[in-house]
């Protein structure tokens, strides 16, 4: 009696006021969608430290704490929250202060338009998105290049020449790789006939990965210099005994940024499980159907990310001069002949 009553008192008042109503909704999700991204970037740092720490074999992401190394990350978390903030003499205060910010906002953006999986009710799957729109994927690829503003904010106030280096090398990265990895995404979307991730994933009767292999490829190489792992972390050099764009950072700042790297590790990640592994399609799981596409989805991002890891664990860094030559001179001419096959492909099964 008393939740039917809050039900209806609830449904009135969106109704009466659909303006107030709609900013508390879209606050709500904010907060929600945050919460996501930030839990599961702290378990992509753990699963990283674990895996990495395990290759090599190193004491602290092994053992601390627990038998898992759960402990190591809020060791690491007290001491940036507990550190100095300090800024350098000379900075461009305003600048500095904002680059972490605005290097975290860019996520956020990014994470409003993905789906976080789906569940079935009743035989019919219910994806989990904030915003729904009919270009999120164009709107995704959008959000993710803005990730070179705050490399070059953090880069360009710290009155560091070779934070500004380290800032104009990932700028050369970001722009080289952001090319053929739209033409990956809109092949991709011509073959599914539409912009939206959702329906992207509802086209896949046959995941893209196999229908596009070559797409597939060109967009996870895209995908890891994106995110500045190696064997593409170019932000700083063998010759430099630096960090890149957040050398003159520390304490919390340099936790977000650190952060950041790791929240867009887990969207790219989600991404391309959206785009060619089917999202969350696969097999309905008897004993819990509900839960049965979430599970898969799961699965395949986690699958993502320890290949990710495993990446970073096994090669070593290239010059930056190769990283551009891999950009400009292979990959776009090869997203080219994708995309060339997906109109071919896409105008067939049209």
């Amino acid at each position: 009696m008393v939740l039917s009553t809050i039900v209806e008192s609830i449904t009135d008042f969106v109704v009466q006021e659909p303006k107030i109503s709609g900013l508390i909704i879209g606050l709500i999700a904010a907060a929600i969608i945050a919460s996501v991204i930030n839990v599961g970037a702290m378990g992509v740092v753990w699963l990283e430290r674990k895996v990495l720490g395990d290759m090599t074999n190193r004491f602290g992401p092994c053992r601390v704490g627990t038998r898992w190394g759960i402990l190591q990350l809020v060791a690491d978390a007290i001491k940036l929250f507990t550190k100095e903030d300090s800024i350098p003499r000379g900075a461009d205060r305003p600048i500095y202060v904002w680059a972490p910010i605005v290097a975290c906002i860019t996520t956020m953006l990014v994470a409003a338009a993905l789906p976080w999986g789906a569940l079935n009710i009743g035989g019919v799957v219910y994806p989990l998105v904030a915003v729904n729109m009919d270009i999120s994927a164009f709107f995704v690829e959008a959000a993710l290049s803005l990730m070179a503003i705050g490399a070059f904010m953090a880069g360009w106030a710290s009155n560091n020449k070779y934070s500004m280096l380290g800032a104009f090398r990932g700028m050369a990265r970001m722009v080289s790789y952001e090319v053929p990895m739209g033409v990956c995404v809109i092949s991709v979307a011509i073959m599914a006939h539409s912009l939206n991730i959702v329906e992207i994933v509802e086209a896949q009767s046959i995941w893209y990965i196999i229908a596009q292999p070559l797409g597939f490829v060109i967009f996870m190489i895209a995908l890891v210099t994106d995110l500045g792992r190696i064997p593409f972390d170019q932000s700083e050099a063998e010759e430099e005994i630096i960090a890149g764009y957040v050398t003159e950072y520390g304490g919390i700042r340099w936790g977000l940024l650190y952060f950041q790297e790791y929240i867009i590790m887990l969207l790219g990640s989600v991404l391309l499980v959206h785009l060619f592994l089917g999202g969350w399609n696969g097999p309905v799981i008897p004993v819990i159907s509900i839960l049965s596409p979430m599970i898969w989805f799961l699965m395949k991002m986690i699958l993502v990310l320890v290949f990710l890891i495993w990446v970073r664990g096994s090669l070593v860094r290239f010059r930056i001069d190769q990283v551009t030559d891999l950009g400009w001179k292979w990959l776009l001419p090869l997203s080219m002949v994708n995309l060339v096959w997906a109109v071919a492909v896409g105008v067939y099964f049209a």
